[in-house]
């Protein structure tokens, strides 16, 4: 049996027991999603639509094979990869042919697919779906990594609310130094030059190593020059390409991408990893640091500043675990459109729910 029919059935089977449980009973719709981690993601993106009513459940497309990844995902629940598969009942089922519908979701990282517009085929069926949802930033990573949060992150991570360092002005600046050269990868990617300047090109040059929290501009300016340098070169490479350049820098203004938040369309991976990560952790290790001063210098028994320095390092938490749990994402305005499509979805298939009463 093949693949899309095997899900087409699966969808035909949550919708059967919908009906079965009765009008009273909630509907369950099920999410599927990339991998283990997106499943906390996609739960908070989905927790305040659950109601009397409905209910979600978020989970990898297999069970069977434990296979994940977008790709996955998208092969698994929409049609047209093998177009002679797809039985004729997947009609009935939700709109493009896809085994998709009322009770079946796909919840997927927009990498790069948003901002190609439907330029390549998977961008086509991320956008066009009106049952898989995307996360409009590159990836989960990219809320996690959401400036206004992350002074939160050090508070959970060091019980220090002392504020030593602006996230939100420093990841502006960096995204300014980075703009540049993100248009330029975001037309390699739309026009199929990625092989001459990939996203591993474009995270090599705007890693900002040497970043210290005293000078973080040293950080910034070296990943200015860096971008400078690498926008002369393809310039050369590609010399009659300014007005294709100036179109899609118009473009991703169109699709809400400006100077100073691109940082949230960078690959997400890079950005958790080789840039928020490093830098929370320098940012933490100060504020442990001083807090750890505090109790050294505060006018109390040995015995005492020992057992509150032992209860202090027994609290403290990994910068990556806090990282992945931060959900101040909430409320940033690319996670409240994601929100908005949700919205939108539970009213059409309500509406469709009446129409058939």
């Amino acid at each position: 049996m093949s693949k899309s029919l095997k899900d087409n059935i699966n969808n035909q089977y949550f919708e059967a027991a919908n009906v079965l449980r009765g009008k009273q009973s909630r509907r369950r719709i099920v999410a599927y999603v990339e991998s283990y981690d997106d499943i906390y993601f996609w739960r908070t993106v989905l927790a305040p639509f659950e109601d009397e009513k409905r209910y979600f459940e978020v989970m990898l497309p297999s069970k069977l094979n434990l296979t994940r990844g977008k790709k996955s995902v998208l092969m698994n629940f929409i049609s047209g990869e093998n177009k002679e598969t797809v039985p004729a009942a997947s009609e009935e089922v939700g709109k493009g042919d896809s085994p998709l519908g009322k009770s079946m979701i796909a919840c997927v990282d927009a990498d790069y697919d948003y901002l190609m517009e439907g330029a390549t085929e998977q961008s086509r069926k991320v956008l066009k779906s009106p049952y898989v949802f995307h996360t409009y930033v590159y990836a989960i990573e990219n809320y996690q990594c959401y400036a206004p949060s992350l002074h939160g992150v050090c508070v959970a991570v060091t019980l220090n609310d002392h504020r030593i360092f602006d996230f939100q002005d420093y990841f502006r600046q960096f995204s300014e130094a980075c703009f540049p050269l993100f248009v330029w990868s975001v037309w390699a990617y739309r026009t199929g030059h990625h092989g001459r300047f990939s996203l591993s090109d474009f995270n090599r040059v705007c890693d900002p190593g040497g970043f210290t929290v005293q000078n973080p501009e040293v950080s910034i300016a070296n990943i200015r020059r860096k971008v400078g340098t690498k926008v002369r070169e393809l310039q050369r490479q590609f010399p009659d390409n300014k007005e294709a350049y100036l179109k899609v820098k118009d473009d991703l203004r169109r699709l809400g991408v400006t100077p100073q938040t691109t940082y949230l369309y960078m690959q997400g991976h890079h950005l958790f990893d080789t840039v928020t990560a490093p830098i929370l952790t320098k940012v933490c290790n100060q504020l442990r640091q001083e807090r750890q001063t505090e109790i050294y210098h505060a006018k109390a028994h040995r015995t005492q500043k020992r057992n509150e320095m032992s209860c202090y390092e027994n609290s403290r938490q990994d910068v990556k675990t806090m990282l992945k749990k931060n959900t101040g994402y909430i409320l940033c305005d690319r996670f409240r459109q994601l929100q908005a499509d949700i919205a939108q979805y539970l009213s059409s298939i309500t509406v469709s729910d009446i129409d058939q009463v």
